[in-house]
Formats: structure tokens, sequence, C-alpha cells
């Protein structure tokens, strides 16, 4: 074995204090799935019948929407949708379909303060991120208006932002994206509605445009739905000046592959 730099040495020396800790707060604490609340063998876990019901998104996708295709049509191949419809931004990935467990894990953080699961799935976003976030420059979370920070406590996709920002080493810029209109709740509303809702929405914090001109920015949300939301703000960042914007989501509202 190799010498042990100062730094090894140092976590070393803390997992051995925290040791005790770390038992004590599992007796009185147990561990237990994210979603059910079963008994499991360790923290921020699922259960098998949990994991089980997942649908990850995996290749074969389309390399622009990341919509799931039933079969390999060979590299590159673009959707129907993003052919006809192209998007404002680059590309779209995102780590699970909206259903079943991710359903309530999204729930647990946006509605229940559980920002305890935001980590995992951070985790599970980094995976599906296809290497953008690696080559990219900055992170940024959708911002949410500041009247609703003050009913909701804290914006769900700044906590995935900041824990993929952490897990990556890429910077996050939680405060250059900023929303200027206070819209109305999406959930209900058709993709019309949602895109008139959204439309001026955001805005570049004032002196923080280098922040954005020629930069390769990940955009984070937790769902990804229609993408009114998503597809507002990358216009915001491309009218900045964005050399290419990826949207990375935790979730994707989507029924079966194409």
């Amino acid at each position: 074995m190799g010498p042990i730099d100062g730094e090894t040495r140092v976590e070393f020396l803390r997992a051995q204090l925290l040791r005790p800790f770390s038992a004590l707060a599992d007796f009185l604490y147990p561990p237990t799935c994210s979603v059910c609340g079963i008994s499991t063998g360790g923290h921020r876990g699922l259960c098998a019948k949990c994991w089980s019901g997942i649908r990850f998104i995996e290749r074969p996708y389309c390399e622009v929407l990341g919509s799931p295709f039933s079969h390999d049509l060979g590299a590159g191949i673009l959707s129907a949708e993003a052919i006809a419809n192209p998007p404002p931004f680059d590309r779209l990935r995102s780590a699970a379909t909206h259903d079943h467990a991710v359903r309530d894990l999204v729930h647990g953080l946006k509605y229940r303060d559980r920002t305890d699961l935001a980590p995992m799935m951070a985790a599970w976003m980094l995976r599906a991120a296809d290497g953008t976030v690696e080559s990219c420059d900055a992170l940024i979370p959708v911002p949410l208006h500041r009247t609703r920070m003050l009913t909701r406590k804290f914006n769900q996709a700044a906590e995935l932002a900041r824990h993929t920002a952490k897990l990556s080493g890429k910077p996050l810029l939680a405060a250059t994206l900023v929303r200027v209109k206070r819209t109305s709740q999406q959930v209900g509303l058709g993709a019309k509605a949602r895109e008139d809702n959204v439309r001026g929405a955001f805005a570049i914090a004032k002196g923080c445009e280098n922040d954005i001109f020629g930069k390769r920015i990940v955009l984070i949300d937790d769902v990804y739905t229609t993408g009114a939301t998503v597809a507002a703000a990358s216009r915001t960042l491309r009218k900045a000046g964005a050399a290419e914007i990826t949207v990375l989501t935790f979730a994707r509202a989507l029924s079966e592959p194409i």
C-alpha cells in the first residue's frame, strides 16, 4: 500500500470518530426505504419492490429529447418530435420515468420537505447526464419566484443542482437565472396554457451576464412534463449567449418508448 496523504488520513480519522454516532443513529432511526418506509439495509436506499418499479431511461433514445426508443435505430437518430419541433435547448436527459416510486420520490422532495432524498436523486441524474455535466462550465437550477420561495421554503431544483454540483465538482450558479414573473402552478394546465404561463418568466440577474455568455450550461429541474418551463428558461439563457444548453431532470413524464 502506498503512502497515505494528509487529506485521506483526515477522512479516515473522521470516519472512525463518527462511527459510534452512526451506530447510535441507526439504532434510534433504523434505515428504511425512501419510498414505502419498510426496513432496509442502509439509509437513502430503496427496498427491492420499489427498486424493481423504477424505469430508468437508458439508450437507445433520441439524441435531442432523450425519448427512449423501443428498438435501436442506430447512433444519432432523432425522434419525430425533435425534428418537427426542435427545442430551444441542445439536449434533454432524465434519470427515470415519472411514475410509481419515482413520482413518490419527487413528491417527497417537493411537497414533504424530504431534502434528504436529494443526494440520491442527484447521483441518479449525474449517471443519466451522458457526460454533459463533466463537460459543462456550470450548473443552473430552474428558479422559483421569491413569493413561491416564502411558501415552499426551498427550491427542489436548487437542491438537486447543489448536490449534482457537489458530486461532480462543477460550479453552481444558483442566483444567475431568476424568475421575474409570478406564474401559476403548472399542474393541471395543458401544453399551450403552460407555455403562456411561463412566457417572459425568466431573466439573467443584473451583472451576471458573463456567467452565461459563451458557456456550456446544464439547466436542472426535477420533472420534465411538456417542457414549457425549461424551454422558457433556455430561451433566456440562449438570448444571453449560452453556447450550449443541456436540460437535466430527475424524472420525465413519459408513457411508453417510441
